[in-house]
């Protein structure tokens, strides 16, 4: 176009600006922005628009805070774009001072900010996040619910995902599949597998993505023959499973000990549906195997594996181990899993549980004087988090800092003393 020449307007450039923003390349970037500047083309909102959301897309955060400052007007596209930039990078303190400092805001500021504490983690800001936005009297559409819907199940907040399920429903927005998808792992996760089963029974359409959690789901509960009877029912549709629906269905056939079922799916995943197996699907087989009393050839499994074994290969054979009294193989387990995760102390105590139960107490002294030694030092606390009047609390083992936390250690010892008083009873 320019060779002809024909020179572009400002129609023109928003279309050139968006394909070089969707290259990701800074460098280019760099030069159609020079080449605006210099056509002498009039400035608008839009053009500046699009030449922010493209440093934006090609992680160009500095050269768009610059674009952002000298923009002679701003509006709502233009506060959105500079906050998805910094939570794009993972720099929510940033993103919440702009979003803070916004004039206005748009149903997809607030999307925005609950999609990135949800990204990394901060799961009770998302949650705080999406509660001022009702209190701002803005209406979430089912983009938001998506956002909101895995902090719901990270903190078992089953109450407020029960609330986004009749919101949902009242809203239309069950039609979406990606809302009731996001419904079933939330109840699945949060202990309510029966209501997962009604919101997957009641879709009138669904993909693989529904099935998969359904069948996930189903073998974490324990509910290994549903889950199988489920996988046989999307065989007859036109949906084909994809290498996590396989892992829901081998975890189902492992927790029940369905050893040639679990065999015979795990050999169809490549024979009928072209899925190479993955090590989370040897980890299947490895623990079925276990679980079923075949220890030699799971062991022989985990030798002949196409990848090298994670720990949770060896912590599962670890485990097998001690339910079938195989010393032997449980200490070549734990010197793999010394080298994988050496300061994990819950694999130093099943080893001494097994040396317990054969009664080999020069074992067990020895795996005590190992938990006892510097590399125990370095021990992640565990947590744990409740809600209590739509208000999630998260514990911290050994942290007493909440100003309530005397009250729960006083609960505590009086549930101690009244379960000791109830031993002497009996």
């Amino acid at each position: 176009m320019l060779k002809e020449p024909i020179f572009p307007d400002n129609f023109t450039y928003p279309f050139v600006i968006r394909s070089c923003g969707g290259l990701s390349d800074i460098y280019l970037a760099k030069q159609v922005h020079g080449h605006v500047l210099q056509s002498g083309v009039e400035s608008n909102i839009v053009i500046e628009n699009s030449i922010l959301d493209m440093y934006i897309k090609c992680d160009g955060i500095t050269d768009g805070h610059k674009v952002f400052v000298e923009m002679t007007d701003r509006d709502v596209i233009s506060w959105n774009s500079l906050i998805y930039g910094h939570i794009k990078l993972g720099q929510m303190k940033r993103a919440r001072d702009i979003f803070e400092g916004m004039p206005e805001k748009s149903i997809a500021s607030w999307t925005a900010m609950i999609s990135g504490y949800t990204r990394i983690g901060s799961h009770e800001d998302a949650l705080h996040i999406f509660r001022m936005m009702q209190l701002t009297g803005v209406k979430p559409d089912w983009i938001s619910l998506l956002s909101v819907l895995p902090a719901c199940t990270q903190l078992g907040a089953l109450e407020l995902g029960k609330w986004i399920h009749f919101y949902a429903e009242k809203n239309g927005f069950l039609e979406k599949i990606s809302v009731c998808n996001a419904l079933i792992e939330m109840y699945s996760k949060s202990g309510n597998i029966d209501q997962a089963r009604q919101v997957f029974d009641k879709m009138l359409q669904r993909d693989v993505i529904s099935w998969s959690t359904m069948i996930g789901g189903l073998a974490n509960h324990g509910k290994a023959p549903e889950a199988i009877k489920l996988f046989q029912d999307m065989q007859k549709t036109t949906i084909k499973p994809n290498k996590i629906t396989f892992v829901g269905l081998l975890s189902a056939c492992a927790h029940a000990g369905f050893l040639e079922i679990g065999m015979k799916y795990f050999d169809s995943m490549e024979k009928e549906y072209n899925l190479n197996p993955g090590i989370e699907h040897y980890g299947c087989l490895v623990d079925l195997l276990g679980r079923t009393g075949y220890l030699n050839r799971a062991f022989e499994l985990v030798n002949n594996m196409p990848m090298k074994p994670d720990s949770a290969i060896w912590g599962s054979l670890l485990s097998s181990c001690r339910t079938k009294g195989n010393l032997e193989l449980a200490v070549i387990a734990m010197e793999h899993l010394l080298e994988l995760e050496p300061e994990d102390i819950g694999n130093y105590v099943m080893l001494s549980n097994i040396y317990a139960d054969l009664g080999r107490w020069d074992g067990v002294s020895r795996v005590r004087k190992l938990i006892r030694g510097k590399i125990m030092s370095k021990r992640t606390p565990g947590c744990s988090s409740i809600q209590v009047d739509n208000v999630v609390q998260e514990f911290v083992s050994c942290d007493d800092s909440k100003p309530f936390s005397g009250e729960v250690y006083q609960m505590l010892d009086l549930l101690a003393l009244h379960n000791q008083t109830k031993d002497v009873f009996l």
